[in-house]
Order: structure tokens, then C-alpha cells, then sequence
């Protein structure tokens, strides 16, 4: 390597999460010579990898002329270990960012724009602030039809995508989120699964909400697995139930997931693109979509639902994928748990048909399996739904559970939170009222998802009778910190119950 742009890696051991940021004196000869500042964009490479970074220049001593820190992120993409040598550059121009303030300034974008701009995210070649640009000025119903399509494509096309050779239909189900507890997939994957369908299920962190699938089966068992230790799953158990970032089928939507977490948004075109090309990469023909619909849901009535619904549908056709939207109940949480532990506790009470099971979570389960079956056999929703019943009472769903439990390492015993406080009602009357937004809110509070044992469990709910002192919910954390931080915002929001004097006693 040249004197001139070699440097000696130092490892600072700074978690700057998933995005690479370098480190160099600003009197580097290489600083130096080439005219680099603070933030600037440097290319960072070795003699088999590469890796684009962001500079921060260091003006103490900590740091020697002729070394470059790189933080853990850095490290790793790059391959390196402390006093090993990197050439350092100026970094290529990223040209697909132009096509990015095409869309800043209000042009629409075609498949070869999507196509630029997907590559480069997935190659690491946007900044995160960059990352953040893109989706926001998609968000807000601002990507049409055309837009929504290429993006899906553009995603599949920058990733893997899985065959089924044996197979001529695989099947698949998603929720678009906005309502806590609705913990239904688990449900169908293990009842349409234990009947012949292949579902090689993957599932995403949560985004927005106190628990995503993934968060809340990591509780249970493995889900993180490459697509070789994927399929191998899926060939012994015929699903499975893992978390769609470890397999990397859609790479881009994976680090845009990430931003989408930080800027607590969920765009309608990103939010079809992302769920249909992880679909369509996992090898799925046929998949049902959830869209709770209620005043504090994700979406808040039926003409938006309705709309979702038509582009779902109409970007799965362009895409060969059928896809049928079943718009459901999202006025109020479903089950008790909320929380990647709390709905474990309750999706095993369902599978096991546990008197304790909530029963909304099952009717719904059972509700969206049936869908799935009539798109595979066509003998009618009724049929379906008692073939759906059927395999759940008889515990054919929960052997099925446990078999994909064991091809992905085995049940895990629940944690248990260390720290908990029951709140109570401070009036009587009808629960007129839950708001999803502000529960899941507390709940995220608490520590959820990150603390997977941080939720709440409800002990009544919209429709219930409560007296003055009865319990509304137990908050559960793994720090007094996290537990006090979520007491005062709900003491700020009483509210969030909507109780009305009904005459309760």
C-alpha cells in the first residue's frame, strides 16, 4: 500500500449503530493533503473489501498522524483488526442521489431511478441522513401507483430470492401494525402449516409498535438463521418463523427499516414495498394482508383501508403475487400482553387452548387462517373456518408449533420482568375507550421491545365494567428508570381509558 494514503486502523470500540463513521487527526498528512473535513465522505479500503464512511476529525492527541480509528460498525464491514493498514480516499460520487432530489423537487421516479437508488442503499453507499431523506419524501401518499411497483421490484431485484421447486404455491400472511397485541401470525402460520401448507414465514422487529413477530418469537425460540439454516427449516417442519433481517432477502428494506424505527414513520409506499418484495423474495404466490382498522389504528377508517387494500392488490398483480387485504376490528388492543413476553404468554394460551386464552386473539387467528385456506382450496370461508377450529382444538396447530420450535433450536423458557406496578381505575364506569396509540406508547416506555420481558398486560379493555380501584393494567420493565418514565406519561395521559359513567357500581 502507498505511504501517502495508508493508515493504521485503530479500533475506538464507539457503537455508531449501522452507520460506518472513521476517525483521523485533523493534522493527518492524508487530512492534510487532500483537503478532508468534518463529515466529509471517505472511501476506506483494503486489499479484498471497501467500505464508504463518514469522517470525524479528532483534534487531540488520542489519535496518531498516521492512524485512522474506525468504529465497530467499520470493523466489522471492513473485515480488519487493529494495526492493519487501509488506504483512505475520496469517495466516488453516489450518482443515484441525484435521482433522489428528483423526488425532493417533486418528479416522479421510474423503475431505473428505483432500480440506481435501492442498489446503492443495499451496497451501504447512502448516509443514513440520506436513508432518512428518501423515505420521508415518500411518505404521506406521495409515490403513485407506478412509483409503488417499481419500488417493490427494486427491492427483490437487490436481494435473494428463494425457490420451492417441490411446491407450486407457498403461502404467506402479514399484519400492517398499528394495534397492540394483535399477535395473530404465529396462530396462522402453526394452523395452516399443520394442514400442508408451506409458509416459510419471515417476520420483521418491531418499526413502530412495542413488539414486532420477530421480537415476540425470539422470546420462544431461535430466529435468526442464514437462508441455508432457513430452508433447512422449512424442509423439516414445512414453515417457519424467522426474522426476515438475518436472511437478507430484501437488503435495501432492511436498512430503511432501521431509519423508519428512528423517525417513527411508516409511509404507505414504503410500507407496501417493503412487506410485498420480502414476500415475493421468500417465494410466496399467495398472501393474505391484515388492515385493522379503528380511530387510533395505523389506519383510522374504512375509505383509507379500503385504498391500501386496492394498492396491496393492484402492486402484488404487477408483481405476480395474488394477495387478498382482509380489513378487521383495530378500535381496541387484542388479548391481554402487550410486549414481546406478555403476547408470547398469550399466543401459547391460545395454541394450548388454555381457559385463560384471550378470545379475541383466537377468533381472530382462526378468522385469518380461514382466509388463507379458501385462497388455496376455494371451498368457502364457513369450511375453512371450522377446518381452521378443528386443528386448534385438537391440538394438531400446537404440535405443529412445537415441531417448528424444535427445527429452530427449541422452546426457551419466558423471562420474567424484575420490576412491576398495577395501576387501577380511578373512577367506575364502561370503558368507552382504549387508545392504541398511547398504549403502545407506555408499553414502548417501559423498554419494549429492546427489554423483551417491558410491556403491559390489560386486565380490562374497551366494552369492559370497572369499579373505582379495580386493576386497568400491570406495567412491567426491567429498570425503576424505564418503570417511572412510563408512570409519569401515563399519569400525563389518564385518559388513554376513556372511562363513562354507565351506573358500575
Amino acid at each position: 500500500m502507498s505511504d501517502k494514503s495508508s493508515l493504521k486502523v485503530v479500533s475506538m470500540g464507539i457503537n455508531t449503530h449501522q452507520e460506518p463513521v472513521v476517525y483521523m487527526h485533523k493534522e493527518s498528512h492524508i487530512c492534510v493533503a487532500e483537503g478532508f473535513s468534518a463529515n466529509a465522505r471517505l472511501l476506506v479500503r483494503t486489499a479484498t473489501t471497501e467500505l464508504l464512511a463518514t469522517l470525524n476529525v479528532v483534534e487531540n492527541h488520542f489519535l496518531g498522524k498516521n492512524q485512522i480509528g474506525l468504529s465497530r460498525i467499520a470493523m466489522q464491514r471492513l473485515h480488519v483488526v487493529e494495526g492493519e493498514s487501509v488506504l483512505v480516499e475520496h469517495a466516488p460520487v453516489v450518482d443515484s442521489l441525484r435521482f433522489l432530489r428528483k423526488k425532493i423537487y417533486g418528479h416522479a421516479l421510474d423503475q431505473a431511478d428505483l432500480n440506481a437508488i435501492m442498489h446503492d442503499i443495499s451496497d451501504h453507499r447512502y448516509r443514513d441522513i440520506e436513508i432518512a431523506s428518501f423515505l420521508s419524501v415518500c411518505a404521506g401518499s406521495r409515490m403513485n401507483i407506478d412509483e409503488i411497483i417499481g419500488l417493490t421490484r427494486a427491492m427483490v431485484n437487490c436481494g435473494k430470492r428463494l425457490q420451492w421447486s417441490d411446491h407450486e404455491f407457498i403461502y404467506d400472511k402479514h399484519c400492517i401494525g398499528g394495534l397492540p397485541g394483535n399477535r395473530t401470525t404465529p396462530l396462522v402460520v402453526a394452523i395452516c402449516s399443520a394442514a400442508g401448507l408451506l409458509i416459510p414465514k419471515t417476520s420483521s422487529r418491531a418499526i413502530t409498535s412495542p413488539a414486532g413477530t420477530a421480537d415476540t418469537m425470539s422470546t420462544l425460540f431461535k430466529v435468526e438463521f442464514s437462508l441455508p439454516e432457513m430452508q433447512k427449516v422449512v424442509r423439516k417442519a414445512g414453515a417457519c418463523m424467522v426474522w426476515g433481517g438475518a436472511v437478507s432477502l430484501s437488503p435495501a428494506d432492511d436498512l430503511m427499516v432501521r431509519i423508519e424505527r428512528e423517525l417513527d414513520i411508516d409511509g404507505e409506499g414504503q410500507l407496501i414495498s417493503s412487506v410485498l418484495s420480502k414476500k415475493i423474495a421468500a417465494g410466496s404466490t399467495h398472501v393474505i394482508i391484515d388492515i385493522p382498522v379503528g380511530d387510533t389504528a395505523k389506519v383510522r377508517g374504512p375509505a383509507e383501508a379500503d385504498y391500501l387494500a386496492g394498492l396491496f392488490t393492484r402492486v402484488g398483480a404487477a408483481c405476480g403475487i395474488h394477495v387478498r387485504c382482509i380489513i378487521t376490528d383495530g378500535s381496541k388492543p387484542i388479548g391481554a400482553g402487550i410486549g414481546p413476553v406478555q403476547e408470547a404468554i398469550d399466543l401459547l394460551a391460545v395454541l394450548q387452548c388454555k381457559p385463560e386464552a384471550p378470545r379475541d386473539l383466537r377468533v381472530r387467528g382462526v378468522e385469518l387462517a380461514a382466509n388463507l385456506f379458501d385462497m388455496a382450496d376455494g371451498n368457502g370461508i364457513d369450511a375453512a373456518r371450522k377446518k381452521a377450529e378443528s386443528l386448534l382444538d385438537s391440538g394438531k396447530a400446537w404440535e405443529q408449533f412445537l415441531l417448528i420450535a424444535e427445527a429452530q433450536g427449541g422452546l426457551k423458557t419466558l423471562p420474567v420482568a424484575q420490576y412491576t406496578a398495577e395501576i387501577k381505575a380511578e373512577s367506575a364506569g364502561r370503558i368507552a375507550a382504549v387508545d392504541n396509540r398511547r398504549l403502545a406508547r407506555l408499553a414502548k416506555l417501559a423498554g419494549a421491545p429492546m427489554d423483551v420481558s417491558a410491556g403491559l398486560r390489560l386486565h380490562a379493555n374497551a366494552g369492559s365494567l370497572v369499579r373505582r380501584h379495580d386493576p386497568l393494567f400491570t406495567l412491567y420493565s426491567e429498570s425503576p428508570g424505564e418503570r417511572d418514565y412510563a408512570l409519569a406519561y401515563y399519569q400525563g395521559n389518564l385518559d388513554m381509558f376513556r372511562i363513562v359513567d354507565d351506573g358500575a357500581p
